[in-house]
């Protein structure tokens, strides 16, 4: 019973997605407005990358409600009942997002979700004051998803905040999670077993870590999920804000469990050491790293990024120094497709895989 409902809960709050739900993560400098409404348009949920500097958040929002307004010429019913709610969330960096500027433009905006992440252990208390001020307001309007990566952390956030969606990571995921963490295999059943024992089994949980195709959502929904998230897969996608360097060597690599690796190097190169330490993110293994193992020291290796940062694509590839982050099934990618294309593949495929 507690599937059905949780599953129509993401449905009433989301009218315009299909089911089960797929999002888009919040990436980076890769998941601006087009990406993002190219998602929901296809009728899954597309998120916008605030990110942990909110500087350009007014100008993401009004560029996303620009192309908003285009798409619901062609089909009124986008965006659902509420005309006033943008069919895209945004996911903040909650170790650096300035929750004073953001708060008066989600509240301008109004997202149809904010997505948490990122805050130092315990994080309750962070994530708890950014749920209570955009509830405030927005009036309840705007959704609150948290990111968690262990059983803990769901219990935590679950009480402490109430959300109304956890992002439940495993450690197959790309780019930044808990160091600590299990892959969805075991973490999503027991996150869900442990909220059920809680009186909490009515927050809907969203798979995130190693999902890049219908197969992979197939086997998160048997594993208790309403939905998932891909993130790896969207870097593929013809809507994504994406270097041509980076996205060919997503499409080149083969047995994602050998080529990435979790590490805190490709934030140590690039300067961002705001990260709280708890946090590591895995990407595609490039000189930076293989340097980095062999005791090269940082220093060193942030002179050589800089030098590799002026070669433009050619500074991407196993012998290259750019930064690549991506999941464990990146080896899945094969293709670049539109948003359109991906979500609608995906949910086929997975349908078939269920169906027997």
């Amino acid at each position: 019973m507690a599937v059905r409902t949780t599953k129509a809960a993401l449905t009433a709050a989301y009218p315009w997605t299909k089911t089960p739900l797929i999002t888009s993560a919040p990436m980076l400098r890769i998941a601006h407005p087009p990406l993002a409404v190219a998602v929901s348009r296809a009728g899954g949920f597309g998120f916008l990358a605030a990110g942990f500097d909110t500087a350009d958040l007014e100008t993401s929002f009004e560029n996303t409600a620009k192309l908003v307004r285009e798409h619901q010429a062609d089909n009124p019913n986008f965006t659902g009942a509420d005309k006033d709610i943008l069919p895209v969330g945004v996911g903040f960096l909650n170790w650096g997002a300035d929750i004073n500027h953001a708060i008066p433009l989600i509240g301008k905006y109004l997202p149809a979700a904010v997505w948490l992440f990122g805050a130092a252990r315990p994080s309750g208390e962070i994530y708890g004051q950014w749920a209570q001020q955009v509830r405030s307001v927005t009036g309840g309007r705007t959704k609150i998803w948290v990111q968690v990566g262990n059983v803990t952390d769901a219990l935590d956030t679950a009480h402490t905040v109430k959300p109304d969606v956890l992002v439940i990571q495993g450690s197959d995921a790309g780019g930044h999670g808990l160091k600590q963490c299990a892959s969805i295999i075991s973490l999503l059943p027991e996150v869900k077993d442990a909220l059920v024992a809680d009186g909490l089994g009515d927050i809907p949980l969203i798979a995130a870590g190693g999902i890049v195709d219908g197969r992979g959502m197939a086997a998160a929904l048997c594993l208790g999920a309403d939905g998932v998230t891909m993130g790896t897969r969207f870097l593929a996608c013809e809507e994504a804000n994406i270097a041509l360097g980076y996205r060919n060597e997503v499409l080149r690599v083969r047995d994602g469990g050998l080529v990435t690796g979790r590490t805190t190097v490709y934030d140590r190169v690039r300067g961002y050491n705001e990260w709280p330490e708890e946090y590591d993110g895995r990407g595609i293994l490039n000189q930076s790293f293989y340097d980095a193992e062999k005791g090269m020291s940082d220093e060193e290796n942030q002179r050589l990024y800089a030098l590799e940062m002026k070669k433009g694509d050619e500074g991407w590839g196993p012998n290259g120094r750019m930064t690549t982050y991506a999941g464990t099934g990146v080896g899945l990618v094969k293709q670049v497709a539109s948003a359109k294309e991906i979500i609608d593949g995906v949910l086929d495929q997975s349908a078939m895989v269920l169906s027997g």
